[in-house]
């Protein structure tokens, strides 16, 4: 492993995200703060899958992707460096898996194909996430109350409990389409309810994941296979690139409104949108890819 990242440094990480604060303590404010600079700055992405490269679950490598070469990740990458910035920071912390929710199915799929950190604050707990991505990120921790309504800029967040299973569930808001072209675009999620996620608070190694983040970036049944993705977080919303498909996304809260504005992009434009928009550059050439899939923005 070369010298010049061999050791991974928690101050290299603040400057990725722009994080300047103290850390001296390991207090909700300090932790709600890097929680949202990091989905402001690090993509959900999964164009490794797209361009020749593998994923993994080893910190190191995920550190060098994300922290120094400012690539973005997908939700093992992403939440795994997190919960090694919460232990650099003292926070007391578990990692736990998720099975995200198929809207082509109408069920939870089979496996833990997310991770997320349950972090002990005051004796309160709380969930953060930093990788799901597009409408359906949460900006800062979520409280660990059944049944509280939630609201956050993306929508009204709520965790539900059924004997030892969470769910997370959010109200959003109706999708107000800018270009009649994509009116019909199998990419827009028109329910106003989504259930997102659902964990059971069983504690999880990164070894639980290397089956399903094996099959994840394999198989053509997998999603991440049929969809290269790329989201960030905004101060107004959120901009995806899914294949060609380009959206910016602005919350309008006042009017109970999301505005959506989408555009094909041709494969000349694709690196540019990636590096102005995203602040991503690829090492390798990127096959964009956008095949039916249970996926929404």
């Amino acid at each position: 492993m070369e010298k010049t990242w061999s050791i991974m440094d928690l101050k290299e990480y603040f400057k990725r995200i722009g994080f300047t604060g103290l850390y001296d303590k390991a207090d909700l404010p300090t932790l709600c703060t890097i929680h949202k600079l990091h989905v402001m700055t690090v993509p959900f992405e999964n164009l490794s899958i797209h361009c020749g490269e593998r994923i993994t679950m080893d910190l190191k490598v995920i550190y060098k992707k994300i922290v120094l070469d400012h690539r973005g990740g997908w939700c093992c990458e992403n939440n795994l460096l997190f919960s090694w910035v919460l232990r650099e920071m003292g926070y007391k912390f578990t990692t736990l898996g998720a099975r995200v929710f198929n809207t082509l199915k109408n069920d939870f799929n089979p496996m833990d194909s997310h991770l997320i950190n349950l972090i002990e604050i005051d004796g309160k707990p709380y969930i953060a996430d930093v990788s799901f991505g597009v409408s359906c990120q949460i900006w800062q921790p979520l409280e660990m109350i059944a049944g509280k309504d939630q609201p956050q800029p993306p929508g009204v967040f709520r965790l539900l409990n059924d004997g030892d299973r969470w769910t997370l569930e959010k109200t959003g808001r109706k999708p107000l389409i800018q270009n009649e072209a994509f009116a019909t675009c199998s990419l827009i999620d028109k329910r106003l309810k989504k259930t997102i996620y659902s964990f059971l608070l069983t504690p999880r190694g990164a070894d639980h994941f290397l089956n399903t983040i094996e099959y994840l970036q394999t198989s053509c049944e997998s999603l991440f296979t049929q969809k290269s993705i790329c989201s960030l977080q905004t101060s107004t919303g959120f901009r995806a690139l899914i294949g060609w498909t380009y959206s910016e996304v602005t919350f309008n809260p006042q009017e109970d409104t999301d505005i959506m504005d989408l555009r094909d992009i041709p494969d000349s434009e694709i690196e540019t949108v990636l590096k102005e928009r995203f602040k991503v550059t690829l090492h390798k050439k990127l096959t964009p890819i956008n095949n039916k899939a249970g996926y929404k923005i």
